[in-house]
């Protein structure tokens, strides 16, 4: 079955705790945490001390996004704080295979993202090392933008790539219930969203629209 992982990026920030247990009773499986510097992304939010007390109350397993530049400075923080995933982006370090390595070390799931302009093939040579693949299908940086339709191909060529490995695929930005079905047969098999469930009138009927076959 698909993983949802509703992006807490869309989440009321001074009411965080209560968003996340409406999430938890929704059907939600993961949580996305996106963390912005100002630099490889406009904008800024997230830390360590965050994840630190999400960490507290919720056992869903969180999925952090480092969308940050020399990632590799803050994987103890974030791996010491409780993160289940840590997933950084391809164009934002020089040394790729060593970032993977050093998350591994800490006992947590690792993975590469790759913005909508970068091809797959910068993840061929380090594949023994990802749990996890994610596609942009948006520009990272901001939420609620429309999601740009080449992902699908991608998707298919990098389905292909991995054949025969356990390596998730994710896709973040611009899901919702149209492209879900699409992404899903495609190869994708986690699944972040963050306005369309947020902000939904109804976040579970939303959760369990993305998980239809």
């Amino acid at each position: 079955m698909t993983i949802i992982a509703p992006s807490l990026l869309a989440a009321d920030i001074l009411n965080l705790e209560a968003d996340v247990k409406m999430l938890e009773t929704s059907g939600a499986d993961w949580l996305h945490i996106d963390v912005m510097d100002g630099a490889f992304v406009p904008n800024i939010n997230f830390g360590p001390g965050v994840v630190e007390s999400l960490r507290k109350v919720t056992n869903l397993t969180l999925d952090v996004h480092l969308m940050i530049e020399k990632p590799e400075r803050y994987i103890e923080d974030f791996c010491k704080a409780g993160a289940d995933y840590i997933t950084v982006h391809a164009e934002a370090t020089n040394h790729l295979d060593r970032t993977l390595q050093l998350i591994k070390s800490y006992d947590v799931k690792a993975g590469v993202v790759l913005n909508p302009a970068t091809d797959i093939n910068v993840v061929r040579y380090v594949l023994d090392k990802l749990d996890m693949i994610l596609l942009m299908s948006v520009n990272p940086g901001f939420g609620g933008q429309q999601f740009i339709e080449a992902t699908y191909q991608k998707l298919e060529d990098l389905t292909n790539m991995i054949k025969g490995t356990n390596i998730k695929i994710q896709v973040d930005g611009g899901v919702n219930s149209d492209n879900a079905p699409k992404l899903v047969r495609k190869g994708a098999t986690v699944l972040v969203a963050g306005s369309y469930i947020l902000k939904h009138q109804n976040p579970k009927e939303a959760i369990q629209l993305l998980k239809r076959p």
